[in-house]
């Protein structure tokens, strides 16, 4: 889902602000304040907490109407955030650091995975196991994410000079076929497409091995944190209600996004070994002591550390942890 892949680029829609009425019981009527999130990505389970604060009324009882805007290929995430017409957007902090750099105005609020889903893909005849262990292997992965790979050879004293980089689409095919020894992808989706097809692949998780760097963020900008703070407490509050649920019931969450989106070409075992792939990438020591989204002094500075070696250079404020601060106070 450059530091997320290029072909997982962020994308989106529309969204604006209003009043509308929604029912909380009999006789007793509730002003509903209209909002879009963007989402970073098409409709899948990538996106189920959210699906499930939706279907079960957690934004509703706190007073907002959610739209979620899918996202695409084709288009950033940024412009509606920056526009208003989303009042938060699903993004990452690599993007987020291009952004600012280029002038917008955004901070990062919360951080949905704790773990970047980035990793080394491979087959368990010839593994990579560890990033030493590319060495004299061909990787395959678009030029794009070029800066991805030196940033995890740097980390961990890797000559890249003795890894043959073999430019491709996004697809399990080439590694299948045996053109690459692994791939650079996304933990959650070229394995997941292997698995589902009864091939048993070897992941690396690139997070294991000093690549921090926060993914699935949500971002607002400072003039919507100055001004609609309690909107912006609302939503995140309802997102951690979505996904505690999603955690507590894999099934009914991806229950949930077939049904909700029956024409998206979703097939359920590759959503629910999605889904269940999430999980240790969403969840953590951190999250269970702090609760959902939660990121602290320390892992801000690691994810410094990782956009520095991006040549991304960026500052502690970056993230602002007062809005999650109020969402799990007490």
């Amino acid at each position: 889902m450059t530091t997320s892949l290029i072909t997982r680029r962020h994308s989106l829609g529309l969204g604006l602000g209003a009043l509308g009425l929604a029912a909380l019981g009999p006789g007793v009527a509730r002003a509903q304040t209209r909002v879009a999130l963007q989402l970073s990505w098409l409709h899948s389970v990538q996106f189920a907490g959210s699906y499930i604060a939706d279907e079960r009324g957690f934004w509703r009882d706190l007073g907002l109407s959610v739209r979620l805007d899918s996202g695409g290929p084709n288009a950033p995430v940024e412009p509606p955030v920056v526009s208003g017409t989303a009042l938060v957007g699903i993004s990452a902090a690599d993007y987020t650091a291009s952004a600012v750099a280029q002038g917008a105005p955004f901070r990062i609020l919360g951080v949905a995975m704790q773990n970047n889903p980035f990793a080394i893909a491979s087959l368990p005849g010839n593994p990579v196991n560890e990033p030493k262990d590319m060495e004299g292997k061909r990787i395959g992965m678009p030029t794009a994410n070029m800066p991805v790979l030196q940033t995890l050879c740097t980390l961990n004293d890797v000559d890249i000079n003795r890894i043959e980089i073999i430019p491709t689409q996004y697809d399990a095919a080439p590694l299948v076929a045996g053109q690459v020894d692994c791939l650079l992808c996304w933990s959650t989706d070229l394995p997941v497409a292997m698995y589902v097809r009864g091939i048993e692949s070897v992941t690396m998780l690139m997070a294991d091995f000093g690549y921090v760097l926060h993914s699935q963020t949500y971002i607002a900008t400072d003039d919507t944190i100055a001004n609609r703070r309690a909107d912006l407490v609302a939503l995140l509050k309802g997102e951690a209600m979505g996904w505690d649920a999603y955690r507590a019931d894999l099934e009914a969450a991806t229950d949930l996004t077939l049904a909700r989106f029956p024409d998206a070409g979703l097939d359920r075992p590759t959503q629910i070994e999605q889904a269940r792939r999430q999980v240790p990438l969403m969840f953590s020591d951190l999250t269970d002591a702090h609760g959902f989204g939660w990121f602290t002094e320390e892992t801000v500075a690691q994810n410094i550390e990782t956009l520095g070696l991006l040549g991304m250079p960026v500052t502690a404020d970056l993230w602002d942890r007062s809005i999650l601060e109020e969402v799990h106070a007490g």
